[in-house]
């Protein structure tokens, strides 16, 4: 493991988070205020998932999407609870500022493999368990190379990827084309879905 992945690289996580929430607190409070008008209740998502090795952590994001229900109680498409807002938010990715809050904890690097669900963890191969040998990122190479629209298959090759090819020079890589991403809006959704299909194991 180099001195970058094991000392700078969290060092350069927290100073840029810092930075981000003083340079766009206003932002942040604006997009929940906006957020909890539009969804009419709580603008902030708090879910459970698998971080470094495994452990557990509570990722923090704004809520983009109602709570709509249909007649057999059953929650409605992805694309049905979307509030405009939200689209609006997820389409600039906003919805990600508060994990600026989880990097600082630590929970999180701003590079690195998507935390996913903790109902996978037991569902992976030998191979795709090592994407958790690195902390979870707030965008990563699977984000930059297709986002929603890649396969769980691919999505995880470029996950393992990215934690054997670790180093400043590839986050760097990494963040620019975030960027670039963002800009052109590329890669958000997958069909129809706001989120990517379920993960039902490799087969």
């Amino acid at each position: 493991m180099s001195l970058y992945s094991r000392f700078f690289k969290s060092l350069l996580d927290k100073l840029l988070a810092v930075c981000i929430l003083i340079l766009f607190s206003w932002l942040a409070l604006l997009t929940a205020f906006a957020l909890a008008i539009s969804l009419k209740g709580n603008p902030f998502f708090v879910q459970m998932r698998p971080g470094y090795k495994g452990r557990p952590f509570n990722l923090i994001k704004f809520r983009t999407m109602s709570n709509e229900r249909d007649a057999s109680g059953q929650l409605l498409p992805d694309h049905m609870r979307v509030s405009k807002i939200g689209q609006l938010v997820r389409g600039a990715s906003l919805d990600e500022i508060p994990q600026m809050i989880n990097i600082l904890k630590g929970d999180m690097s701003f590079i690195g493999p998507r935390p996913l669900l903790m109902e996978y963890l037991p569902l992976y191969s030998e191979a795709e368990k090592h994407r958790h040998d690195v902390k979870p990122g707030v965008t990563g190479w699977a984000q930059v190379n297709g986002r929603n629209k890649l396969s769980w298959k691919q999505k995880f090759k470029l996950d393992l990827e990215y934690v054997e090819g670790l180093s400043l020079l590839f986050d760097i890589k990494i963040a620019l084309l975030t960027v670039k991403k963002v800009l052109q809006r590329d890669g958000v959704n997958a069909s129809t879905d706001v989120t990517m299909e379920k993960f039902n194991g490799s087969n």
